[in-house]
């Protein structure tokens, strides 16, 4: 009788070193995740894209783009929306983010308005995720409705230096090389990259981003890079006179010269007639196998929205908090203090 009840603990004991040893795998996404808990949700977050875009068509493309840098650093848990404290900048600080990002005010109408209706429930990363995807939908000829899976929680810290460091937001002048190993390196294929790079059909660019293309191209004063359409960088040059070159300078152009307000895959005809602003656009045609995507692309608009579509989703589950991890922000610019 001893030896057996000796031998139930010593089941018992390897049944919880193994329990030990093999914590139970973290919450996946999922769609609907708030339709108990908060079921208005996803349209609150609506009704805050849609009031702001109707207000500045030109936060569309600030929305997508900040779930972009959002993702790329410490993953989707909205740490980009956190101020910067005395002596700690945040993310959003970076040169990379300020003075360019547009679209706070809008993830903190939509925060409040759900905070008014189901406290401490939603999280900002999820608000963020689902306002990228209504600016899509919103935006001129959008992509249509997708679902997004949701049940993001919210990071606690937010560093200005690691957005570019570590392989993590890519630099306008990156290469195509760089590009694929950078979107690689968060779980996205050079097809997601290029898919995703079709953003630009809408937006703007800060004329610093570009005009060592201009008048500096490869370190040599006064060269312009011979890939940019000598027409387009004529027009680019009255735009941005070498003055511009200066991350202050607010001078701005829409990335997409000919449909700058709709959301269609001009970009990609803009990229192959080589009238793009940035090096990290333009390169796409210097491997083969992105060169292939973007012609894909141009020729078939239907199904770059699809895959757009797709590749957000996939993008929204980079290193996703989930379960017991991080928190729910009370007021997104500000982890709580309780």
């Amino acid at each position: 009788m001893r030896s057996s009840a000796m031998a139930l603990a010593w089941a018992a004991l390897v049944v919880a070193s193994v329990a030990v040893a093999h914590p139970s795998p973290p919450r996946k996404l999922e769609v609907g995740f708030y339709r108990r808990s908060c079921p208005q949700a996803e349209d609150i977050v609506r009704d805050a894209v849609r009031r702001a875009v109707a207000r500045d068509p030109g936060l569309a493309a600030g929305l997508i783009r900040m779930h972009f840098h959002d993702c790329f650093v410490r993953g989707c848990d909205a740490s980009i929306l956190i101020n910067s404290a005395p002596g700690r900048p945040a993310e959003k600080d970076s040169p990379a983010n300020n003075p360019s990002m547009r679209g706070f005010e809008v993830v903190d109408d939509a925060k409040a308005a759900l905070e008014a209706r189901c406290p401490r429930t939603v999280s900002c990363a999820d608000v963020l995720a689902f306002a990228a995807r209504d600016a899509a939908l919103l935006a001129g000829g959008g992509v249509g409705y997708y679902r997004v899976p949701s049940g993001r929680r919210d990071g606690r810290v937010s560093v200005a230096d690691e957005v570019l460091q570590d392989g993590n937001v890519p630099f306008p002048t990156f290469d195509v090389r760089q590009l694929v190993d950078n979107f690689k390196g968060k779980g996205l294929s050079a097809d997601d990259m290029v898919t995703l790079s079709g953003a630009h059909t809408i937006g703007r660019s800060h004329c610093s981003s570009f005009t060592q293309r201009l008048y500096n191209f490869s370190g040599q004063a006064g060269r312009t890079d011979p890939s940019i359409d000598a027409g387009y960088a004529a027009l680019l040059k009255m735009r941005c006179p070498p003055s511009t070159d200066d991350q202050n300078d607010r001078t701005v152009v829409p990335i997409d010269p000919v449909t700058p307000a709709s959301f269609d895959n001009q970009y990609f005809k803009n990229v192959l007639a080589h009238k793009v602003v940035l090096t990290s656009d333009q390169t796409l045609l210097d491997s083969p196998r992105t060169a292939g995507i973007v012609k894909f692309h141009a020729a078939a608009e239907k199904a770059w929205k699809a895959k757009f579509a797709a590749a957000m989703v996939k993008m929204g589950n980079i290193e996703v908090l989930t379960g017991n991890e991080g928190e729910i922000r009370e007021k997104c610019f500000v982890v709580n203090h309780h």
